[in-house]
């Protein structure tokens, strides 16, 4: 089920909200939390019924383990029975494993094929829905399980945690201690009118983001990448801010919709995305992108393989492995593999530059780290290196340079590149000069709220109606 559908909109999450807080108000906040977990489950099955049973055995198997881990910390007497860290090893193992085989079992196929010669039929399964993520919040239970960081809590309680249908499909990736305690307040169990005014607005800045901006980038960005056979200097850098636009405001989008979603039901999700393309370096960008995958990348990769801690060429090696895994967690491909490659390349870089103490002046820097981050994003768009190499080969103008382009401003033929220009210019303005959504969401004025929410959710809607709405793009990873 999308967020920016009218049967999520108008459908599913004013009734999940009414019955959730009816029950809560009779006093029945097991029935409560049990109904939010079957709705969230709804939720996720709305696209394939088929894998619910793969995620409730996943909760089942990571709740078994991490009750266990959590309950035995610290224990010295456990001399004949399984120790901690060998279990906490098999709990990773069994994550990854499934992960593995639903998502890289064709691609590992592939490469076997293409390496030895061999001719293994490809198994052509479906990718399960949110399994990268769910997975990843997982994994981050059980380790923190295994350090006696987690307290003790019911199955009900962990479904809630992992199937809260806000951050189920794509984000953010959360820590038991961000979401358990929220749902055991009292408080919370209340309606709260101030969440609630304050989530729709979130809520329709991301709708608005989603359906009216990204997914009008999204139409040129497709017919560059995917129709288009050769990119002329002027049409390849329309192609590749089409998409870099476009994955912006869908992210952003989705993260605010979450976030906003949430709200309603008084929980406050972690800050995923933070203005990302006003970053004057690489390590700031990742700081501001996708922020809770960087912290679960720091937390249980970067930092267990030894982070900095063992001299500079340990650390870069560090980074570099670090952001391969970030790359092939993204997708079975290699071109994932390569954008995962440049990202670590170009944090070691900075982190040797750094070294030198000289600063850029900060326009210069901004230029430098946004059109990395632009190149970049073509490997992660294209669909093979040969479609990536075609954008790239246009951008550096191989395929020549349309000089007609001068007539933009007085021949109606050009009326489409007018158009494109003008959405870039105004994209630019709207990515370094207005403040982001959740900066918007600090103003107190409740009328404000209202107003902006009601603009936005209008213009939105009428998007969705006229059926120009589609999938967000991290619902493939």
């Amino acid at each position: 089920m999308l967020f920016n559908s009218p049967v999520f909109i108008f459908a599913f999450l004013p009734i999940t909200f009414f019955v959730y807080f009816w029950l809560n108000h009779k006093r029945l906040s097991e029935a409560a939390k049990a109904f939010l977990v079957v709705a969230s489950l709804f939720f996720y099955g709305w696209w394939n019924p088929a894998y619910l049973p793969l995620i409730l055995v996943s909760m089942v198997f990571n709740f078994t383990i991490g009750s266990y881990l959590s309950k035995n910390f610290g224990n010295a007497n456990l001399k004949k029975q399984i120790s901690p860290k060998t279990l906490l090893i098999i709990g990773i193992c069994g994550n990854v494993a499934l992960l593995g085989y639903f998502k890289y079992a064709d691609f590992f196929i592939l490469n076997t094929n293409f390496i030895f010669g061999t001719e293994f039929e490809f198994l052509k399964l479906t990718l399960p829905l949110a399994i990268s993520f769910f997975t990843f919040q997982q994994i981050a239970y059980l380790v923190d399980s295994y350090k006696g960081e987690t307290k003790e809590y019911d199955f009900l309680s962990y479904a809630l945690f992992v199937s809260f249908f806000p951050q189920l499909i794509a984000g953010p990736i959360v820590h038991h201690k961000e979401m358990m305690p929220q749902f055991a307040k009292i408080r919370n169990k209340v309606k709260n009118y101030n969440n609630i005014l304050l989530g729709l607005f979130i809520f329709s800045m991301g709708l608005f983001k989603k359906v009216v901006i990204a997914d009008t980038f999204a139409v040129y960005a497709t017919q560059g990448f995917d129709k288009m056979e050769v990119l002329e200097f002027i049409t390849a850098w329309q192609t590749s801010l089409s998409y870099t636009f476009q994955l912006y405001f869908d992210f952003s989008g989705y993260c605010d919709m979450a976030i906003g979603a949430a709200l309603l039901f008084n929980i406050r999700l972690p800050i995923n995305f933070n203005s990302p393309y006003k970053a004057t370096d690489i390590q700031d960008f990742w700081r501001r992108w996708h922020i809770t995958l960087g912290r679960f990348l720091r937390d249980y990769i970067y930092i267990p393989l030894g982070g900095n801690r063992g001299g500079l060429y340990q650390t870069c090696l560090n980074l570099l492995a670090t952001f391969l895994i970030g790359g092939i967690w993204h997708g079975a491909g290699w071109t994932f593999v390569f954008w995962g490659f440049l990202h670590g390349i170009a944090l070691v870089i900075h982190r040797l530059w750094s070294l030198t103490k000289i600063k850029l002046p900060k326009i210069l820097a901004w230029i430098i780290t946004f059109n990395f981050v632009n190149f970049a994003w073509v490997f992660f768009r294209a669909n093979s290196f040969e479609d990536a190499l075609k954008v790239l080969k246009g951008m550096v103008g191989l395929n020549g340079v349309d000089f007609s382009i001068i007539q933009i401003f007085i021949n109606e033929t050009y009326t489409h590149t007018k158009t494109m220009l003008f959405y870039n210019i105004l994209t630019f303005v709207l990515i370094l000069v207005f403040k982001n959504s959740l900066v918007f969401a600090q103003n107190k004025n409740n009328l404000y709220y209202a107003l902006y929410f009601s603009f936005l959710f209008f213009i939105s809607t009428y998007f969705m109606l006229m059926g120009k709405y589609s999938e967000f793009i991290y619902f493939n990873f």
